[in-house]
This record gives C-alpha cells, sequence and structure tokens, in this order.
C-alpha cells in the first residue's frame, strides 16, 4: 500500500496502477462502513484508493472541525489490511492554497435538509469531490447511503460535469440496535448512545406506516417526529419525505421516496435515511 501526502507523488502512483479502479473518499476516523466501501470496491475493481482528509471547506462557523477525530495510524493500518493500494492523506493548505477562490457549486439539490441547516456545506463537499475526482481519475467512486443528500449532489455534479466515472451507493452499515454507523458516533456518552438509536427507530415508524399503505407525505413526517420526541436526549432539527432524486418534499408518496432526518443528542448532531420502495395503492 503507497501513502502519500504530495499530489504529483499520487499521480505518479496511480498511473502505475493497471486495470480498472475505485476511489473511496473518506474524512478518515474510519469504521466498519468505511470498511464495507473499501470491500466493494476491492471486488468490483482491479486497485483501489483511498482518500483521508478532514475537509474544512464543508464545515461552518461553530461545527466540530477541530475536535474531529484523526486517528491517522489506526485508519491506515486498517486500510492496509482491506488491501487498499493507494492512500492520499493531503495537507489542507495544498488543497486550498494561498489565494484559492474556486468552488463547485451546485444548485437546487443543495438547498433542502442539510443545506437549509449547514449554509455552504456542500458547496465544500462538491468542491473537494471533485478534486479528489481530478487527483486519482477514479472509474467508480463509492459512497454510503447514510449520506444521501450528498450522493445526490455528488451524482448531480458528476452528470452535469461530464466526468467520466460511476457512483457506487453502498448501504448504510447498523449497530445491532440499528444507529447507523458514523465517525461522530465516538462522540456519544453512554446514556447519549443509547438515546441515539431513536433515529432509526423514528424512521423504522414511517416506513412501518408506508408499509401498512399510508401514502400521505404530512403521516410519515408526523410519524418520526412522533418517535423523535419520545427521547429526551433527542432534538429534531428536521424531518422528511422527499423524492430521491430532487429532495422536494413529497405530499403524496406514491412511486418511492426518501424518509431522512436530522437530530441532536446533547452536542451530537446525527443524520440518517431510509428509503421507500415505489408501491401503488
Amino acid at each position: 500500500m503507497r501513502v502519500t501526502e504530495d499530489l504529483e507523488e499520487l499521480r505518479e502512483s496511480r498511473r502505475s496502477l493497471r486495470g480498472s479502479f475505485g476511489l473511496v473518499p473518506t474524512m478518515g476516523a474510519l469504521h466498519e462502513g468505511h470498511a464495507s466501501l473499501v470491500g466493494r470496491a476491492r471486488e468490483e475493481c482491479d486497485a483501489v484508493g483511498v482518500s483521508i482528509f478532514v475537509n474544512p471547506a464543508q464545515f461552518g462557523p461553530g461545527e466540530d472541525l477541530g475536535a474531529y477525530p484523526r486517528p491517522i495510524g489506526r485508519d491506515l493500518e486498517m486500510l492496509e489490511s482491506l488491501g487498499a493500494d493507494l492512500v492520499w492523506t493531503p495537507a489542507a493548505a495544498s488543497l486550498y492554497p494561498p489565494g484559492y477562490q474556486t468552488w463547485v457549486t451546485v444548485e437546487e439539490i443543495t438547498r433542502p435538509l442539510e443545506g437549509g441547516c449547514r449554509p455552504g456545506h456542500f458547496r465544500g463537499v462538491a468542491t473537494v469531490v471533485a478534486k479528489l475526482f481530478n487527483a486519482f481519475t477514479p472509474d467508480r467512486a463509492y459512497f454510503g447511503q447514510k449520506d444521501a443528500q450528498q450522493v445526490a449532489v455528488i451524482r448531480r455534479m458528476v452528470r452535469d460535469l461530464d466526468f467520466p466515472l460511476e457512483v457506487v451507493v453502498c448501504p448504510t452499515v447498523r449497530e445491532p440496535d440499528g444507529l447507523a454507523l458514523s465517525s461522530r458516533n465516538a462522540y456519544l456518552g453512554a446514556e447519549e448512545r443509547r438515546a441515539a438509536a431513536v433515529l432509526h427507530r423514528a424512521l423504522a415508524a414511517a416506513r412501518a406506516l408506508y408499509d401498512a399503505g399510508e401514502r400521505a407525505g404530512e403521516a410519515l413526517r408526523a410519524a418520526m417526529r412522533e418517535e423523535l420526541r419520545s427521547e429526551p436526549l433527542a432534538r429534531e432539527e428536521y424531518v422528511s419525505v422527499a423524492d430521491p432524486e430532487t429532495l422536494l418534499e413529497l405530499d403524496r408518496v406514491e412511486s418511492g421516496g426518501l424518509l431522512s432526518l436530522a437530530a441532536r443528542i446533547g452536542r451530537t448532531r446525527l443524520i440518517d435515511n431510509l428509503t421507500l420502495e415505489g408501491r401503488g395503492r
């Protein structure tokens, strides 16, 4: 496994790798969710690259940029055990040098949900992912379904800017109680960790209602809100029943949809989602 901070060294190493190439972009603090992405890329590609970069451009004022976990030694050990071929660990100053002023902005799809709560977040995400695509030139790029809006934004950017690659979305990996794996779960105390399972319960309540025949978007949103309110440590930021491509809220769910939510458990902000399959009524 080759590890480098330098862009030119990365490109030289990338040119030496033959066959199909899969990329797994990460911010480090790797867990089994990341491992599933690397494993999928390993199965489908001849070579696999991983980026580890805590991207300052996607953090807003007062967010956890400084506190974000950075266990680089442990991360590299995990990636070597998973069979990664190439790892890029750039410094922020190399990606955003003094005078940097070029940004990728995806329009409508970034405005609701996370975009409404975290202004500028997706400008930072789209920009850094575009730079990663240019650096690694992958044939496929692997992302987790847990960040559903991020996936939608990146797919739109890939289509609109004609990146010659496939975006592969992998299922969310969960704890036994349903909590989606996230690097931010490390912030949770024991009681907060217990409470955090309410996010998945809220999504599951809405999906069960849908499976029972409910098609009104507001009824599904109400089911999520009710479950979140049952947990004293949870503070809702949003609940959504939206079109999975446009992320516009649905009055009725006739041909599938995306359930998503964000909530704070104590000081820790968590997100999650589930998809609804299209079923006529």
